[in-house]
């Protein structure tokens, strides 16, 4: 092994020895892949430009696990080389409160997606590699190249497997990302057994097809000179990202080598013993780190890391001398701000302004804030005519050779794949640079990327995902298109903001309180329909996530409603008015931010001693909550013109006034308790 030596292979039997022992300590996790794959990690991360002292240094290299079961390797990695991860914490792998959970999560140093669904990674580093480029395009001038880092993906036959992974591949390709590296792990196994029982395509002529380099490595187990070779290979291919297709045995040096018995149990105690007497370690001995090892990977990396910042900042301080303009911007970015007064360009509206639907409410906001934000970056599933995402003066990020854009565009054509586009949002939101992507579909097909939804909730990515055609209103493409469980599932996750706007002032709120949030995505639920701007409305009562729209002295009832419904329930409070009876309306166009208000704002808008009557034309369950009788739609809908399909389902003012007449009489003379008033 030219250019390696001994002390090269003590550090990948220490690497692989660590990962081994962390699965045995706890019982529990994968040997296998770490075994295997420790090689290539030390190869990679040997010459990877990170300082484990700062690990938001935007010009890191980023690394990430899409084959997210074999963590053990990655925490092994993170203690080497000098993150705060200590042997303490990689012998409290997998247990409750520990910092080295059984799948990568991304508020630990040094991890820089949160990995476990197979694929999401692989797409996640696709997001990584389109901020970079953005990056780099933007700011990069003559003599200060300031963003040049490699995005560096593992994965493996699951997330190859997985549809998500192809979305994203694909559009890598067309995109030409030339910095971004993966490394598949062709092992040969899944929990079923030999991939020879499901999946035996020829993935290189798949990733050749997609516009990707695809080089191969046979003997990823032990010959780290082909590994570099391969890599430096990569490095060269400046407009094709590069899948590098490496050869390793599953629980290389186990007894049980190359089955899938090592994929996800730990290696049997004699195993155990044989395989660190095999490697030149004391058999009965655990977690043990050879002085040698920490010595070579502080010289060839964390002291050159920390030296490559030290330039960087310098360089920064010479740029923001030479471009002030562009460096007191970056600036702020890289502090996680947002222009000041960026709030006074959100569009305004009073009752007299017209009707307009909310999608193209959306529009008219992005247009009003795109030039005041350039954090801001997005694009449609291929529903931009549709979802009204595309400001006038857009440029498409686009491979500059193409001659559609360039790489400073912050417009993405993501074609038909809300999966992919999901992961891929998440992945430039975790670049940093204060990043504000959004990504838009129709309601119904977010369920498509629940995955990835999932995902930003729980590494607390504050994505925004635009989704129009929010109900039934849409009309004539019926009920595959129409969402009804949709705004239930998403309003059950944790850490999710929800907003369906009834008109302008409230679609501005929503733009505002979601660009502003740093750990919460959202999603914003637009109307195709038109919408009238509301009397009572404003963005400042709105922002708070639920308010009083209109109100009354001693109501008999309140009426809460959201999006294209608010409407109706104020015609509905008319009518009724004209019957005496008094009626409160309620706006609540995102729970979440609702919740978030203090118990005693919450319980001002929905005090004890009044019945309250939800109204959405959408799934009642989860409106508990916040009603005591809930008025919604618990079938699927209907193919049809918009108002004949609110007709037909009763979803009018008379059938409002006639759920809250019925309302109020089973609660007259009852003791009526707030739904926020409970036990715990």
């Amino acid at each position: 092994m030219a250019g390696y030596t001994d002390i090269d292979r003590l550090a990948i039997s220490t690497i692989r020895l660590l990962a081994v022992d962390q699965v045995s300590k706890a019982n529990s996790g994968h040997p296998g892949a770490p075994l295997g794959l420790a090689p290539a990690a030390h190869v990679i991360w040997k010459q990877m430009k990170f300082n484990p002292k700062s690990p938001e240094w935007i010009n890191r290299d980023r690394f990430v696990l899409s084959n997210g079961h074999a963590v053990a390797l990655l925490y092994s990695l993170l203690h080497l080389f000098g993150y705060p991860l200590s042997v303490e914490d990689l012998k409290q792998f997998r247990q409750v409160g520990s910092r080295t959970p059984g799948h990568p999560e991304a508020d630990l140093d040094g991890i820089d997606v949160t990995t476990g669904p197979l694929g999401q990674g692989i797409c996640n580093a696709v997001g990584l590699a389109i901020a970079q480029a953005n990056f780099a395009a933007t700011y990069n001038k003559p003599g200060f190249e300031l963003s040049n880092n490699y995005t560096y993906v593992f994965l493996g036959d699951g997330c190859l497997q997985e549809g998500v992974s192809s979305e994203a591949s694909s559009l890598a390709g067309h995109l030409q990302l030339g910095n971004l590296i993966a490394i598949y792990d062709d092992n040969r196994i899944t929990i079923d057994g030999d991939t020879k029982v499901s999946f035996d395509e020829d993935v290189r002529k798949r990733y050749e097809a997609y516009g990707w380099e695809v080089l191969s490595v046979e003997n990823g187990n032990e010959d780290l000179d082909a590994i570099a070779h391969a890599l430096e290979q990569a490095k060269k291919s400046k407009d094709k990202p590069t899948l590098i297709k490496l050869t390793t045995m599953i629980g290389y040096g186990s007894l049980e080598a190359g089955s899938h018995a090592v994929h996800g149990a730990p290696l049997k105690a004699d195993d155990v013993k044989q395989l660190k007497t095999s490697l030149g370690f004391t058999a009965d001995e655990a977690f043990v780190v050879p002085q040698e090892v920490y010595d070579l990977y502080n010289k060839s990396t964390i002291q050159p890391g920390a030296q490559a910042e030290t330039e960087w900042n310098a360089l920064f301080e010479r740029y923001i001398e030479s471009h002030p303009k562009e460096g007191a911007e970056l600036k702020r970015r890289l502090a996680g701000e947002l222009p000041e007064n960026w709030v006074s360009k959100l569009p305004v509206y009073n009752p007299s302004d017209s009707a307009i639907a909310s999608r193209k409410l959306s529009e008219i906001v992005l247009q009003s804030i795109y030039n005041e934000l350039p954090e801001l970056i997005g694009g449609s599933a291929d529903l931009t005519p549709s979802n009204l995402t595309r400001w006038n003066e857009a440029v498409d990020f686009q491979p500059p050779q193409s001659g559609l854009g360039d790489y400073t565009g912050r417009y993405i054509r993501y074609g038909v794949r809300e999966h992919g586009m999901g992961a891929i949002i998440n992945g430039i939101s975790a670049f940093g640079a204060n990043y504000k992507p959004f990504g838009a579909t129709f309601l119904n097909f977010v369920s498509y990327a629940a995955g990835a939804v999932r995902l930003a909730a729980l590494s607390g990515h504050p994505v925004i995902w635009v989704a129009t055609h929010d109900s039934i209103g849409l009309g004539e493409d019926g009920p595959t298109h129409q969402p009804v469980e949709t705004l239930t599932h998403l309003r059950a996750l944790p850490n999710m903001q929800v907003w369906r706007p009834a008109d302008g002032n409230e679609v501005s709120a929503a733009y505002k309180v979601a660009l502003e949030s740093k750990h919460t995505p959202a999603v914003l639920a637009l109307s195709r329909q038109n919408l009238p701007q509301l009397e009572g409305s404003s963005i400042e009562k709105a922002s708070k996530g639920g308010y009083i729209l209109k109100d009354i002295q001693n109501p008999d009832i309140s009426i809460i409603s959201t999006g294209s419904e608010v409407s109706i329930a104020v015609e509905a409070a008319k009518l009724l008015a004209e019957k005496n009876v008094k009626v409160r309306v309620v706006s609540l166009p995102d729970f979440h931010t609702f919740a978030q208000q203090p118990k005693d704002y919450q319980m001002s808008v929905l005090p004890d001693g009044v019945p309250i009557l939800s109204f959405e034309v959408l799934s009642t369950s989860g409106w508990a909550k916040y009603a005591h009788q809930s008025f919604g739609l618990d079938t699927f809908g209907a193919s049809g013109k918009g108002p004949d399909v609110y007709k037909h389902f009763g979803f009018t003012v008379e059938g409002v006034v006639d759920k809250a007449e019925k309302t109020i009489a089973f609660y007259k003379g009852k003791q009526v308790i707030s739904p926020l008033n409970k036990a715990f």
